[in-house]
């Protein structure tokens, strides 16, 4: 009896995670809904085309494309075409690598950081809005205890 009282409370706790596990994935999925449609109707930019821009912001010496698309997580063909646009709107520059013609680094011009500091401040508006019912300690907390979570050996 005790040990279905065990996989009952076993049940449970993994229903539970389950719960929270897809409640993370819709809150996730609404916010950056919201934000890829305020980022299109006030500055007529995309999702994507911010997150390189906020990654090259980040580098400002620049990135090899090839590096920008593992830190992003998507192909290289996902990033050329985005590098493209960015490049033919004069907010990146691509520059040949010094000794290695076959790699390019790409870096923010001027421009590109000012209209990405611009896309910026408002992003970090945005997100604070959407999430102005944590106080900033709850934000605190919870960020900490999703930092916590531990993938490799214990998952398997």
């Amino acid at each position: 009896m005790a040990q279905a009282a065990q996989k009952t409370a076993s049940d449970i706790a993994s229903k539970a995670r389950l719960r929270l596990w897809l409640r993370l994935l819709q809150s996730t999925r609404k916010i950056e809904s919201e934000l890829r449609d305020r980022l299109r109707r006030q500055f007529s930019v995309t999702l994507p085309r911010f997150d390189v821009l906020a990654a090259l912001y980040r580098k400002s010496d620049g990135m090899l494309m090839s590096e920008l698309s593992r830190y992003l997580m998507v192909s290289n063909g996902n990033v050329t075409g985005i590098i493209d646009r960015l490049v033919f709107d004069g907010l990146v520059v691509r520059a040949q690598r010094k000794g290695d013609r076959r790699t390019s680094i790409v870096r923010l011009t001027i421009k590109g950081v000012t209209e990405f500091e611009r896309m910026a401040e408002a992003h970090e508006a945005w997100v604070s809005e959407l999430l102005s019912e944590f106080s900033p300690k709850d934000a605190q907390n919870l960020s900490a205890m999703l930092d916590g979570i531990q993938f490799g050996e214990k998952s398997r």
